[in-house]
């Protein structure tokens, strides 16, 4: 995610380095590099340009206090400024009315679809609300039958007609639908196109009008750069919807329509995509977008889905095992389905501040796992809870019906009792006599 933008904004900096104090000369140079790495990310070129005129004005004004570098203070001043360039404070959704009514817009192939999935399945966990889907695309082929999926895996309702009906008449049903049937949340999701044309303008702002929406999201593709620039002006102008939804981001290296959408539109980001899965949804925060951007990596968010699949009751019992150290293979399943379920391994490392950059060029599958995962489905039950009986053979047997080798068992095996040491340690240390004890 940005890393192309990143990497160039360190290199800016590095003009910085070394000098005693700030200049009008070194920060004219290091913003000239600065804008040349915003407009090769593909940021709208009064916008690079309005950012380094405020950054310059800003670094000059600054009084540099003699614990802090010139470089270190012109990487805070870029932070903040980039941070109020995507938008300064955290967007939320407006879903207070009963049932409230989300009108999902953009262009074909932005995923739409896809992403009324991932806000429908985020609401109802998150927020613990009751969504409707409602299936509004009644032109492009298996367009219906796309949310129909999606509405299964999420356990989610969806709403549909024949396509003999208009898309502002299944809108109204469907609203009528929720109410009758106790839904608290409407996520009406519309037609796309190839490109704008005035019909499929005409028909969402009739959708729009019939419906009176309490959100209505511009959903984009991220890696279009300006081009998704362009299309949400037009868009606004029509519809003047509540917020942006960038899609694709994990793929998105350059960073332009992110940088640049909010001044061109004056609306915020308020949802990001992650990826394909139905879980790689997040809210956008600017501040946290800003840090990752500069190499800072994402330590809060990542808090924030190791948290939402920690459970309490888990984490006791767990913890009285690893106390008398019976912290065995089937605990190790679990951490790692744990882990997995936080989404993307290298999305997730590139949260920890200074080890985006250090994996960039290494590829992290996401099944990483994978043969860690053989080996222990090849031991019996008994192996599992007692992973001191591993002797030879029974190795020999695990490599052979795992499809590993003897090194990776008895690999595995060295790093799981490396680890059972060091949690044991941990818990029988100051830190485990501080933790609340458990009964």
């Amino acid at each position: 995610m940005f890393d192309n933008l990143s990497e160039r904004l360190e290199r800016s900096f590095k003009i910085l380095k070394g000098e005693g104090k700030i200049t009008e000369i070194n920060v004219a140079e290091t913003l000239k590099d600065v804008r040349k790495a915003l407009l090769d990310a593909d940021v709208n070129y009064k916008v690079a340009k309005t950012f380094t005129d405020t950054v310059k004005e800003k670094a000059l004004g600054q009084n540099v206090l003699s614990a802090v570098k010139p470089s270190q203070l012109m990487v805070k001043i870029v932070h903040d400024e980039l941070t109020q360039l995507m938008g300064g404070e955290t967007a939320e959704i407006n879903i207070e009315s009963r049932p409230a009514v989300i009108l999902m817009s953009g262009l074909q192939g932005s995923g739409k679809t896809t992403f009324s999935g991932k806000l429908a399945r985020m609401l109802k966990s998150k927020k613990n609300r009751k969504p409707l889907l409602v299936a509004c695309d009644v032109y492009r082929p298996a367009a219906v039958e796309q949310l129909r999926v999606l509405a299964e895996q999420i356990e989610v309702p969806m709403y549909s007609e024949p396509d003999s009906k208009s898309p502002v008449e299944i809108a109204q049903n469907a609203i009528k639908e929720a109410k009758a049937k106790g839904y608290d949340l409407v996520i009406v999701d519309t037609a796309g196109r190839l490109a704008i044309d005035e019909q499929m303008m005409n028909e969402i702002a009739a959708i729009k009008a019939a419906i009176n929406p309490d959100e209505i999201l511009f959903v984009v593709d991220s890696m279009t750069g300006q081009d998704a620039v362009n299309t949400a002006k037009e868009f606004n102008e029509r519809l003047d919807f509540n917020g942006v939804v960038l899609t694709k981001l994990d793929g998105d290296t350059r960073g332009g329509a992110a940088l640049s959408i909010r001044s061109v539109v004056n609306k915020p980001i308020k949802f990001v995509g992650t990826g394909e899965k139905l879980d790689a949804i997040d809210q956008f925060h600017p501040a946290r977008m800003a840090d990752r951007i500069l190499g800072m990596g994402d330590i809060v968010s990542l808090v924030e889905r190791a948290q939402e699949q920690y459970d309490e009751e888990e984490a006791k019992r767990l913890q009285k095992k690893i106390a008398k150290n019976q912290f065995d293979f089937n605990d190790f399943l679990s951490q790692i389905a744990q882990i997995k379920k936080m989404g993307n391994l290298k999305e997730l490392a590139s949260m920890i501040p200074g080890v985006g950059k250090a994996i960039k060029d290494i590829d992290i599958d996401d099944n990483a796992f994978k043969s860690i995962e053989a080996i222990i489905f090849s031991m019996t039950p008994l192996e599992r809870s007692n992973p001191e009986i591993l002797n030879g053979s029974r190795r020999t047997r695990i490599a052979n019906g795992s499809g590993t080798t003897i090194q990776e068992v008895n690999r595995l095996l060295k790093q799981f009792e490396q680890t059972r040491k060091m949690m044991k340690m941990v818990t029988s240390s100051k830190m485990g006599k501080m933790m609340p004890k458990m009964k």
